[in-house]
């Protein structure tokens, strides 16, 4: 089984909601990307994001958009971060998502980039850009190599939720509010309008991302769904802390809250 049925599996006998983290490849370097992961998972993550740093993500708010930036101040690349997750993977056996866009997997070459993903670990991707109408280009890949390609579904029609969800694995990432990602003062989206439908349609777990933020938010909304999804908030901590130790500590301590709240 794949590490996120797995995972999700466990979480069901312990009557736990599903933690997803997400922190970008090589912000600030790839040796403390390592710590942060391992520190999120000490700390209650179940699974975690990895963002694949690029010029133009489309899909994110300006706080991890300056994260994509400081990585890639640093020439981060795909290889390098395949190098990293191969060398986490001795360490953890925790469920790793790459999320990216659609050039990246298409420049470094789509068999190419699946067969790495399957040896080095990774579990699934995420690829905001590419439309579910898009998607055969990658699921051969995908299906040879178990590596799960996550779908997005926003507030939409019943017609296009049965599209996106018809040939999902691992779970849904179930988004809160249209626009890009960041920290949110309130998710306004009435969520129990929200997953009625998706629930009736769809039998995979459910995880909400895009603007939970603070521990009070995940205690509210957590009543809706199989999991809760933390970017921009986790990263935010690793940008305003100056040293490797301080952006660890402070991120640990975030998610234990979150956690916690969970």
């Amino acid at each position: 089984m794949n590490r996120i049925d797995c995972t999700f599996q466990r979480l069901k006998e312990q009557k736990k909601k599903a933690f997803i983290t997400f922190v970008a490849a090589g912000d600030p370097d790839l040796d403390t990307t390592k710590r942060l992961i391992l520190e999120m998972e000490k700390n209650g993550a179940d699974m975690v994001e990895l963002g694949v740093p690029f010029t133009d993500p489309m899909a994110e708010g300006i706080v991890i958009q300056k994260a994509n930036i400081r990585a890639l101040e640093h020439d981060i690349c795909l290889e390098s971060i395949m190098d990293m997750v191969k060398e986490l993977r001795k360490e953890t056996q925790i469920p790793l998502i790459y999320l990216l866009y659609y050039n990246s997997v298409l420049s470094f070459g789509v068999e190419k980039f699946f067969d790495q993903c399957k040896e080095v670990g990774i579990d699934a991707v995420i690829i905001p850009d590419l439309p579910i109408e898009e998607s055969d280009e990658i699921a051969p890949y995908a299906e040879k190599t178990g590596v799960y390609h996550i779908s997005m579904v926003a507030p939409t029609s019943e017609e296009r939720l049965q599209m996106v969800t018809k040939n999902a694995k691992g779970f849904v990432y179930c988004v809160s509010s249209m626009g890009v990602t960041g920290m949110r003062e309130h998710i306004t989206t009435n969520l129990e309008r929200y997953f009625e439908p998706i629930d009736r349609i769809c039998h995979l777990p459910k995880c909400l991302g895009f603007g939970i933020s603070t521990p009070e938010q995940a205690s509210l909304v957590k009543q809706y769904c199989d999991g809760l999804i933390v970017g921009s908030a986790i990263v935010n901590q690793i940008g305003i802390h100056d040293t490797p130790d301080e952006k660890v500590k402070a991120v640990g301590e975030l998610v234990h809250s979150l956690r916690e709240a969970i």
